[in-house]
């Protein structure tokens, strides 16, 4: 009996949301904050919801979607909404939310595919930035070959056994995610307007001859530098500049790095800006939502985007994707905030086709096989262009 209206308060129906997520730990803690409080004001919806990695949301929400079931709300990366759109196992989004709504977050927070909106963002981001150790370096250099210059005083042998125990830089070298700023800064990206991929070009030559060079022969990055490795360095005080995501920056603040935060800079004097690849995260509809249950579900959304609730990410160094807390205090008043979203800005969207994951698939042994000098970067590009034929 009785039916739940518009803002789920009213009649005797009780509302079940489940929605399905993959946040970092002190995410879902303020997550677990704003539920909780938005069910105290709402008394008749019950909202519960799951953990996975981001592999495990991908194809568990699929197979559930597929056959009807699953979430009301997902959430998760941009990369997410393309194959989910395709198999239309997701709602667009742009006739359920009013379009003045819709004005008031960062026009390039969308995740839009085919024309339509797939995604509601809470927060945008998930770019590369250079992070620096402001005790080592007190300023940002202009353009990398002031960096090497600056990362070659930095890099030290202590104990004269030929291999340095401090290095002035690390980085990914095996991601292709890493790769993205410097083929930018030559001119290049992954794939033309149509959609088609624009791999096997002579800035992607440029961009590996640059990124082997930085790593094999400036003598400045160590020799097998991953992941773990750079995190580990930065943190320990024995690399002086890293690049990195929003994802690192407040394991690093907690560790005891004095952080700087800056646009990674040109490759050479006054060249071009590096864009790195940025996206959002946000919320999703599964397609299986009954009518009945849209309203509850759709006030829930908005809530859960709304400039109230995306207030407290700037607290976890993250860019929120509503206008009212971006271009408030919030974010232009702390010096790492700014720079980071300084950094976004310059940034390029990453398409959300499912064709990206094959470009990196392609991309990944190539660029390996040129960072450990294995092959040349000319070979590599050719490589590169058939892989995606």
């Amino acid at each position: 009996g009785g039916s739940t209206s518009k803002d789920g308060r009213r009649g005797s129906a009780a509302t079940t949301i489940v929605i399905w997520e993959q946040m970092d730990p002190k995410e879902v803690t303020r997550f677990d904050r704003h539920l909780n409080a938005y069910m105290a004001a709402h008394p008749g919806v019950t909202i519960e919801h799951s953990h996975f990695s981001t592999e495990d949301l991908r194809s568990q929400f699929q197979n559930a979607a597929n056959a009807g079931g699953g979430p009301d709300l997902v959430y998760g990366p941009s990369d997410q909404v393309g194959p989910f759109s395709i198999l239309k196992i997701i709602r667009p989004l742009e006739t359920l939310i009013p379009a003045a709504t819709l004005a008031r977050f960062h026009p390039s927070a969308f995740d839009t595919l085919d024309g339509h909106i797939w995604a509601v963002p809470d927060q945008i981001g998930n770019h590369l930035v250079l992070c620096y150790n402001r005790d080592l370096v007190p300023t940002p250099p202009a353009d990398f070959s002031a960096l090497v210059e600056e990362a070659r005083k930095l890099t030290v042998d202590e104990d004269g056994d030929g291999t340095p125990e401090r290095y002035g830089l690390a980085f990914e070298t095996n991601e292709p995610f890493w790769l993205i700023p410097f083929l930018t800064a030559c001119g290049g990206w992954v794939m033309d307007a149509s959609g088609q991929p624009t791999l096997g070009t002579p800035a992607m030559a440029e961009a590996l001859r640059f990124l082997a060079d930085l790593k094999n022969q400036a003598g400045i990055v160590p020799k097998e530098c991953n992941y773990q490795l750079m995190d580990t360095l930065f943190k320990e005080k024995k690399t002086a500049f890293i690049i990195n995501g929003p994802w690192s920056w407040q394991d690093y603040i907690d560790s005891g790095i004095n952080l700087g935060l800056a646009p990674i800079p040109p490759l050479v004097p006054g060249g071009l800006p590096p864009a790195p690849m940025a996206a959002a995260k946000g919320y999703s509809i599964n397609a299986s939502v009954k009518e009945e249950k849209m309203a509850a579900v759709l006030a829930l959304l908005d809530h859960l985007t709304s400039p109230d609730v995306v207030a407290d990410f700037p607290d976890l160094l993250i860019l929120p994707s509503r206008r009212e807390i971006l271009d408030s205090p919030k974010v232009s008043g702390n010096p790492l905030l700014s720079a980071s979203r300084q950094a976004y800005e310059a940034g390029r969207r990453m398409p959300v086709t499912p064709q990206m994951r094959a470009i990196w698939d392609a991309m990944r042994p190539v660029q390996q096989s040129v960072m450990n000098g294995s092959q040349m970067q000319k070979d590599a590009v050719g490589k590169i262009a058939a892989m995606m034929n």
